[in-house]
């Protein structure tokens, strides 16, 4: 598996699809991209049926993060909130997080429990708290990057978020994430002052305070990541909507299948006759 690390020294801007579980994680590997993005929202949405604002718990990401890193190769960035705590707090997830086989941690500032970075009524820690999270964070870890995420535009404004990402930086994040710019310019202006000093992250949330902004256009300001985090359980959701809303009208999946894959399809696509002829070898003779 290439590592993350080496990922991001490639040319170009990375794309980096979001998921919430390891069928996800199956059908963006097999579309060829390069790292995954565990999407805390998404898991709120799938497993809890709620949105994105701190309900879920450390315990939910590590079983989906352990089931996508066991099934899929690609490196996964793993969203671990406010680190669900303090500093100590922090430390423990960053170790589960690490060992459950994230290639990434993303931290953020804001006051726990939190809430998605595109709704408004956010609140932030102190500057300081934050460093100081991060710092117990890099000192915590072994291998896996640690993502440094300020959700400060939306309470401080533009140039408040600059200057508390300019102490994550100072303080060693891998990684640097200023959530929801509002505008094209502000993207670029953060773009500006770190795009040379350290790998920039790019967050694009359908319908959120960020436009939309293709990655050639993200590549040329200088980030060198895009996440997609929502993308996938949204496309989800629409289809499961039109999917029941239809099967309730006809009492029949027949007029969908064009949009499903069969028994066969799904199970060609997960590798299920290759799993059972693989367990073939494991069976051992028949009396």
């Amino acid at each position: 598996m290439v590592s993350l690390r080496d990922r991001w020294r490639e040319p170009g801007c990375l794309i980096v699809p979001g998921v919430y579980d390891a069928l996800g994680a199956v059908f963006a590997e097999a579309a060829g991209f390069p790292a995954l993005y565990l999407s805390g929202a998404s898991i709120s949405y799938s497993r809890l049926g709620q949105g994105d604002i701190g309900l879920y718990s450390v315990d939910d990401v590590l079983g989906v993060l352990a089931a996508i890193t066991d099934r899929v190769r690609l490196p996964v960035i793993a969203d671990g909130d406010t680190g669900f705590g303090n500093a100590l707090n922090t430390q423990r997830t960053v170790r589960q997080y690490e060992r459950a086989g994230a290639a990434a941690i993303q931290l953020e500032d804001q006051v726990m429990p939190k809430r998605c970075g595109h709704l408004q009524g956010k609140q932030v820690i102190p500057t300081s708290e934050m460093v100081g999270k991060l710092k117990a964070a890099l000192d915590s870890r072994d291998q896996m990057l640690v993502i440094a995420r300020t959700d400060a535009i939306a309470v401080e404004g533009v140039e408040a978020a600059l200057e508390r990402a300019e102490r994550y930086v100072e303080a060693g994040a891998d990684i640097l994430f200023v959530e929801a710019p509002r505008t094209k310019a502000e993207l670029g202006r953060v773009a500006e002052r770190f795009a040379t000093r350290v790998p920039l992250l790019a967050n694009m949330v359908e319908g959120g305070s960020t436009p939309m902004t293709p990655v050639a256009d993200l590549a040329a300001m200088g980030y060198r990541l895009a996440i997609f985090p929502g993308g996938f359980a949204r496309a989800v959701a629409f289809t499961a909507r039109a999917y029941f809303a239809s099967l309730a009208e006809h009492g029949t999946t027949e007029p969908f299948r064009d949009r499903m894959l069969d028994f066969q399809g799904l199970a060609a696509a997960l590798g299920t006759p290759e799993l059972l002829e693989r367990g073939k070898r494991y069976a051992g003779e028949q009396a």
